[in-house]
């Protein structure tokens, strides 16, 4: 048998070539921004509706709704939208749902491949930061506004919730990440995943509104929580500290007075008294509220293991910086970063 000749009963493999040179011209017609204008008009319901958001003619967006349809009619025998009535929102086929479906992920795709080049060749660059780590981000732009500015990079800064950390860096949609995380006292941050400048390490404190007889101070063992009401993220770095400290239901084991999404709006409960209890904080939250918000700071003693603390610091995808020129804009921030970290003195900075 000669080399190359598909043997008996066997279906040689297809050509991806000839595959793509066979689609229907009537499929290669259809454009991304009339599949954009699906999308919208699958949002929003209607062809008026899609129109306002797209900046368009009401009877524009009709006509790419038609012509789809005339499209996928003559490919799958089926159209992807039609009108229920006068002023009622468009019915999807189910070839339609799908086509949306598979259009939103092309789409994302798409702009991901387009950010994905801007970032390794410097025109753009995004870094997240949490509220209370800003300012770190803020005196390092002082450093690079200009330079950057000159090259015309792209610079994004997003607020990251620390729920949000790992997914937001794993996922490329940030490049460098400002903000504190836990880990047990003496373990590396992150598990060497990622490549990290720390910068402080510390355990959290109780901010309360209770009284003496109740909470004394100025300490009380970790212990002490499972007894006293508490207010408690919803989820984060400080839920983290419960989870460790208490188990993954630790919600049905202790007394919960309040659940909040932000540690502002927590302090503002403790404030009002309508919730009576303490919560976690940060030592540098709890010193800029305590006192002239009448709540007291209770310092926490390590009864229980692990013993864990908040690791404020700065993260990168592992390797990616080394990919890069000395003088790429992920480079250039990572630096300017560490500078700043430096001159704050903070002796773990590194």
């Amino acid at each position: 048998m000669e080399s190359g000749t598909p043997l008996p009963g066997l279906i040689p493999p297809a050509d991806p070539l000839a595959e793509v040179l066979g689609y229907p011209a009537a499929l290669l017609d259809t454009t991304l921004d009339q599949l954009r204008t699906l999308i919208v008009v699958r949002g929003t319901g209607s062809a008026l509706q899609a129109a306002r958001l797209l900046g368009r003619e009401q009877s524009s967006v009709q006509k790419q709704l038609d012509t789809l349809n005339r499209t996928f009619r003559s490919l799958s025998g089926e159209s992807l939208a039609g009108k229920q009535g006068r002023g009622k929102d468009f019915v999807f086929t189910p070839t339609g749902e799908a086509v949306v479906e598979r259009a939103r992920g092309m789409l994302a795709q798409l702009m991901d491949d387009v950010q994905t080049g801007r970032r390794r060749l410097g025109m753009t660059l995004t870094a997240g930061t949490t509220e209370f780590t800003l300012w770190l981000l803020a005196r390092a732009w002082e450093r690079l506004a200009g330079p950057f500015g000159e090259r015309g990079v792209d610079f994004r800064l997003v607020h990251v919730r620390t729920r949000d950390f790992w997914s937001r860096l794993d996922e490329g949609q940030v490049d460098v990440l400002c903000g504190s995380v836990l880990a047990a006292a003496g373990e590396r941050a992150a598990h060497g995943k990622y490549d990290v400048i720390e910068w402080r390490r510390g355990s959290p404190v109780l901010l309360t509104n209770l009284p003496e007889d109740v909470l004394p101070g100025p300490s009380a063992p970790v212990s002490a929580l499972a007894r006293l009401p508490l207010v408690v993220p919803v989820d984060g770095v400080i839920a983290g500290f419960f989870a460790r400290w208490f188990g993954p239901a630790f919600r049905e084991r202790l007394t919960v007075a309040a659940q909040i999404d932000d540690a502002q709006y927590g302090i503002a409960l403790l404030r009002s008294r309508l919730a009576r209890g303490c919560m976690l904080v940060t030592t540098t939250l709890a010193r800029r509220v305590a006192g002239s918000s009448g709540l007291r700071v209770v310092e926490l003693v390590h009864d229980v293991e692990p013993k864990l603390e908040m690791v404020s610091a700065v993260f990168a995808r592992a390797g990616e910086r080394e990919r890069y020129a000395a003088d790429h804009p992920l480079n250039l921030l990572w630096e300017a970063l560490r500078e700043e970290i430096a001159e704050t003195g903070y002796p773990s900075a590194r």
